[in-house]
């Protein structure tokens, strides 16, 4: 985000997807270069059923997203990865 901010032009938009953690802002450079800041969450559950089923049938090869594999037991230690950033993204197995 930092980086994002610093290279916007003056009256530019800055997007982002998802939820910032442990970000703080300083509004009056928002305001002051007239930044457009917006976002939101992702619309993942729309696209999750029909990505699950092209993953199973062997349509789509999701290693090209997640960077480790881990036992569904281990999620919290894969959430701890991803937020330290060891990991990308973690599939979780059954």
């Amino acid at each position: 985000m930092d980086q994002a901010l610093a290279t916007v032009r003056h009256g530019g938009y800055v997007g982002f997807v998802g939820v910032s953690h442990d970000q703080t802002l300083d509004g009056s450079d928002l305001f002051g270069r007239q930044i457009h800041l917006e976002g939101g969450p992702a619309p993942v559950r729309r696209f999750l059923p029909e990505l699950i089923e092209r993953i199973q049938s062997g349509q789509i090869q999701p290693g090209r997203v997640f960077t480790a594999r881990m036992p569904l037991d281990a999620a919290a230690e894969a959430y701890r990865a991803m937020d330290e950033r060891r990991e990308i993204k973690v599939l979780l197995e059954v």
